[in-house]
C-alpha cells in the first residue's frame, strides 16, 4: 500500500508566508471582537492611536500616513468625530488646514483600547517566554522593514 492510499497523514507543516497569515487572520478576528465591546472598528482604532502619537496633523497628512485616499479619510473621520472622540481644528495660520485632535473622550477611550492590546498581546503570546516574544518582535520588525511597509500602519488603510 502507497502512502496515497494510507488515507490522511494529519497536516502538512506550512511555510512562514501561511503561518503569518493564518496568526494574522486569527488575531485580526480576536482583536476586532474585543474592539466590538468598546464600540470601534480596527481602523477606527488605529486612527485614534496615529493621533495620540501625532496630534494636530491635518487630515490630508493623516490619510497619507495610513495610505489612504483623502476623500476616503474624511466620511471615516467623520464617524469618530460624531461621535465625540476627535476634532477638527482650523489652523489659524492656514484656514483650508484642519488640524485634527483626540478630545477627552478620545483619550479616555484610547486607554481603554491601550488595555485591550496589552491583554490581546498577553493572550497571543502565552506561549512564549518574555525573551522569545521579544526575539519574535525583532524578527517581523526585520521582515516588516524588509518589505517596505510602515510600522505600526496596518495595510487594510489602503483598501478597506
Amino acid at each position: 500500500m502507497s502512502a496515497e492510499e494510507d488515507g490522511p497523514r494529519g497536516p502538512q507543516r506550512t511555510g512562514v508566508a501561511f503561518a503569518l497569515a493564518q496568526l494574522g487572520a486569527h488575531a485580526s478576528g480576536l482583536f476586532a471582537r474585543r474592539l466590538e465591546e468598546l464600540g470601534l472598528t480596527p481602523a477606527q482604532a488605529g486612527l485614534l492611536r496615529l493621533l495620540a502619537a501625532a496630534p494636530g496633523r491635518s487630515q490630508k497628512e493623516i490619510a497619507a500616513d495610513l495610505g489612504m485616499p483623502p476623500s476616503r479619510f474624511v466620511p471615516f473621520a467623520d464617524e469618530l468625530d460624531r461621535r465625540g472622540l476627535i476634532e477638527r481644528r482650523r489652523d489659524p495660520e492656514d484656514r483650508r488646514r484642519h488640524a485634527v485632535h483626540l478630545t477627552p473622550d478620545g483619550r479616555h477611550l484610547l486607554d481603554r483600547l491601550a488595555r485591550a492590546g496589552r491583554e490581546h498581546e498577553r493572550q497571543l503570546c502565552r506561549g512564549l517566554s518574555d525573551g522569545e516574544r521579544e526575539q519574535l518582535l525583532g524578527l517581523l520588525d526585520r521582515v516588516v522593514a524588509e518589505q517596505g511597509l510602515t510600522p505600526g500602519v496596518h495595510p487594510g488603510y489602503r483598501t478597506g
